[in-house]
């Protein structure tokens, strides 16, 4: 045992790893998760994972038993109604709530018993619906129900204070910030409502709904559960002023995977939950505890299968049946995931709900002081934690969540996608973005409503790579502990955080990140007589991610060489494949003929080979793609070819070709007066540039990195130039000195960089006996040191700058040869 993990268990030996129950965490993990042997999993709060004696409990009982329909009387269904009984009784257990005052109505999801609620609450113009600032997008999606009924919707934030006496005389614990109210309807119908001179339900009668998560799924925050009873007794400050009655809504799904609401202590009118947060398996299976009083309540209008006791078919005649949990739960519930809730529960109550809080939080205390602790050379904080951190109160509660941005040593940021990337080449699994929890996102990154709008008017939108805009984070990194986690996760993930992101007082070009520098060529470089440099290798790759083939000579085009990543494979559903989704298209073998004008093509799932005049023929349907952003006109083929294309990868699939893409010009300037991406020219189905050179010293030098990488036994890892798909491959020249080039000749084409290549999982993909192997080389070791803000780089885009006659813009064909000698500027 290290000396890190001796002073981790002398703090924290008491909590961690379950001291008191039959199996410990080291047992535990080994026995039932051997699955996560060489990798770390970080993201408990999207889905925590489920145990092999679990999964080997459920199928022994599915294989054991016979299930059968619980709307009947036989044999089977009654065995299936005794076991869906003793599942919704497990559950107001794990909640501590009594079925006499509740009934746990099984639904898909926390999402699917919050839209219910929002379904059947008994809005009206005089209600109000309120809500804390965090949460989900679950819990806002509610006020589409209240806005629509004329309801009044109100978001707040809540502060829980240290002394109370600073909450202006309440006799509660909390400050309560008031959002603007959001309503709908008529100048009309507002001018009335705001004059009082709307008439509707008794102020008596009027129900309203106040709705906040037990713990934050972004912050980590755990609210004050008292604030159930505050709001019930009319002690609430944001809810004290409003007429009527308040209910109260608590969305559990990631606090009671640590915390279960005690429902006898805190009596909500309603909980949600999602049993794959709580222990993995079965997903599409979730409750509403709902309490009896607030359950007669709901008008649900839609009835189905078994939520009747009679009904007519031709006349408007209905009677529903009594018992609450028949008229909510619509149809055939999932009984056979509902039978497999005991197994997880089996473990919780193994462990116990209250060590698994202890052992999760150790973890997560530990590695938050660790990580505020990070700094860089400069003394500059490497963390930017949200939650705990920002807080006036000390001891604000917390569950096992930790949400953080990162800065550089100059103090820009991060991006969380740059983070994203490099964790999972680690192996290490974790979350970004919002988590669907825009108000909590907003408060923390402290992005204003025209922040948000900006952003959104930029192009940025949920999942997307947009992570810094205008210099602020769009999101950030959370990582969460669950029941299995284990101190070598912590620390797991520390490592990957000191070698990745922390900066080190250390001399140029020590193979960190931020010491990537392009200037590092002598300045006399550029005037020195370039002769040895040669052009080694031409590739042309026809269609897109599918085989190149390598030629002699080959001439250029407009659009960069001739017929290059001309052709390209479109999915059922309209996505353009790539060799990260269709692995398969890698075995797709391409040919060109100039002479005979046709393109052939041969896969190892076909018989016979293809053939495809290149010749352009008008008479193929034309259409409009997008691809990347960037619209093409293309023309399509028939069926035979479609066909063979659709074997080839085991996918229904359409083969296209491009006949014209959009010519874009671009004033801005890029990094040493460079010509932007969006540099006047034709484009193929390329990404950026029309061609990527790599030089064969760069490849020789990463190869030596891989090789001193992968000592202590690993095996043996090398690329060679065409794992990148490079275009044009050269030689003579010294490792990465293509990085400072600025335009290049070879023989009479000239060619402008357009910088250097962001690299992506692709790389990693090779074959073997004919199967595609995907490995973390070479991205990982490209990534300790080609890494420039947030891209791994290798190789350079080139767009060919000389194809056109400017006096009467005809099309000058000029050629490139192997043996070429190539003479690149750095001006």
């Amino acid at each position: 045992m290290g000396q890190s993990k001796e002073e981790f268990l002398e703090q924290f030996g008491g909590d961690y790893g379950y001291p008191d129950a039959p199996q410990g965490i080291d047992d535990l993990r080994a026995a039932d998760f051997k699955r996560l042997e060489g990798m770390v999993y970080l993201d408990h709060a999207g889905a925590t994972l489920y145990s092999e004696g679990q999964m080997a409990d459920v199928s022994e009982d599915l294989m054991s038993n016979v299930y059968g329909n619980p709307h009947s009387q036989s044999d089977s269904s009654m065995a299936t109604s005794d076991l869906v009984t003793s599942a919704r009784h497990q559950v107001l257990k794990y909640f501590n709530a009594s079925p006499r005052d509740y009934k746990c109505i099984f639904t898909s999801g926390a999402t699917a018993a919050l839209k219910l609620v929002g379904e059947c609450f008994p809005w009206s113009r005089d209600s109000c619906y309120m809500y804390t600032m965090e949460n989900h997008n679950s819990v806002l999606g509610i006020r589409e129900y209240a806005l629509s009924k004329g309801a009044t919707v109100s978001a707040v934030d809540v502060e829980e204070l240290v002394e109370p006496s600073k909450n202006h005389g309440s006799d509660s614990l909390f400050k309560v910030s008031k959002r603007s109210n959001q309503r709908r309807g008529d100048d009309a119908f507002l001018h009335n409502y705001q004059n009082g001179n709307l008439t509707g339900i008794s102020a008596g009668n009027t129900l309203n709904l106040f709705a906040f998560p037990s713990e934050c799924n972004f912050s980590g925050h755990k609210f004050n559960l008292s604030l159930v009873n505050l709001i019930k007794e009319g002690k609430f400050v944001g809810t004290s002023q409003e007429q009527g009655r308040w209910m109260v809504l608590i969305d559990a799904a990631k606090g009671c995977t640590t915390e279960p609401p005690n429902l006898t202590m805190y009596p909500a009118d309603f909980v949600v939950c999602s049993f794959y947060k709580i222990f993995g398996y079965p997903t599409g299976i979730g409750a509403l505890i709902v309490k009896n009083e607030a359950a007669s309540l709901l008008n649900k209008t839609y009835f189905g299968g078994g939520t009747v006791a009679a009904s007519i078919a031709d006349i408007d005649f209905v009677q529903k049946r009594k018992s609450i949990e028949q008229v909510l739960e619509d149809g055939t519930i999932s009984f056979l995931s509902i039978s497999s809730l005991q197994y997880g529960f089996k473990i919780i109550d193994m462990l116990t709900i209250s060590a698994i809080a202890r052992h999760t939080a150790s973890l997560a205390t530990y590695v938050r002081k660790k990580m505020m602790n990070l700094k860089h050379s400069n003394e500059k904080n490497v963390c930017i934690i949200y939650g705990q951190q920002a807080s006036k109160v000390k001891d604000l509660k917390m569950g096992p969540i930790i949400t953080f941005n990162l800065k550089r040593e100059d103090g820009t940021w991060f991006g969380y996608r740059e983070v994203e990337k490099l964790a999972s080449l680690s192996g290490i699994h974790l979350r970004t973005g919002c988590f669907c929890n825009p108000g909590a996102c907003a408060k923390y990154l402290g992005l204003s409503h025209s922040d948000l709008v900006s952003n959104f008017e930029a192009g940025h939108v949920c999942w997307d790579d947009n992570d810094i805009i205008n210099g602020k984070p769009t999101g950030a990194v959370r990582i969460s502990f669950g029941y299995m986690s284990t101190y070598e996760d912590a620390e797991g993930f520390l490592k990957f955080l000191r070698s990745s992101f922390v900066s080190k007082a250390v001399g140029l070009n020590n193979g960190y990140m931020d010491t990537l520098n392009f200037d590092f060529i002598p300045d006399a470089w550029s005037q020195r007589p370039i002769s040895d440099i040669r052009l080694k290798s031409i590739i042309i790759y026809p269609v897109k991610s599918c085989q190149g083939f390598s030629v002699q000579g080959w001439p250029l085009t407009t659009g960069g060489l001739k017929y290059d990543r001309e052709w390209l494979l479109q999915g059922s559903g309209g996505e353009i494949l790539t060799q990260k989704k269709v692995p398969e298209l890698s075995s797709i073998c391409t040919l060109i003929d100039l002479e005979l004008g046709k393109l052939f093509l041969e896969s190892p799932k076909c018989k016979d080979k293809l053939q495809i005049s290149v010749l352009e023929n008008w008479n193929h349907l034309t259409a409009e793609v997008d691809v990347y952003g960037q619209r093409y006109e293309v023309q399509t083929y028939g069926e035979k070819v479609n066909t063979w294309f659709s074997d080839a990868i085991g996918r229904p699939c359409t083969f296209m070709r491009c006949s014209s893409s959009k010519y874009r010009s671009c004033a801005i300037k890029g990094r040493r007066d460079r010509l932007c991406r969006d540099s006047r020219s034709k484009l193929n189905f390329v990404n950026e540039g029309q061609l990527l050179l790599v030089s064969e010293e760069s490849i020789f030098d990463l190869n030596s990195r891989l090789s001193s990488s992968n000592g202590n036994g690993k095996q043996q890892v090398f690329v060679d130039a065409m794992r990148f798909r490079p275009n044009i491959v050269v030689s003579g020249s010294i490792p990465y000195n293509e990085d400072n080039w600025k335009r290049l000749n070879i023989g009479e084409a000239y060619f402008t960089s357009m910088g250097g290549c962001n690299r992506c999982q692709m790389i990693n993909l090779s074959q073997s006996s004919g199967q595609v192997i995907k490995s973390k080389e070479p991205l990982a070791t490209l990534a300790s040191y080609r890494r420039q803000k947030g891209k791994i780089l290798f190789g350079v885009l080139l767009n060919y700058e000389d194809g056109m006659d400017e006096e009467d813009d005809t099309v000058v064909e000029r050629w490139i040869e192997v043996g070429q000698e190539v003479y690149p500027s750095t001006e």
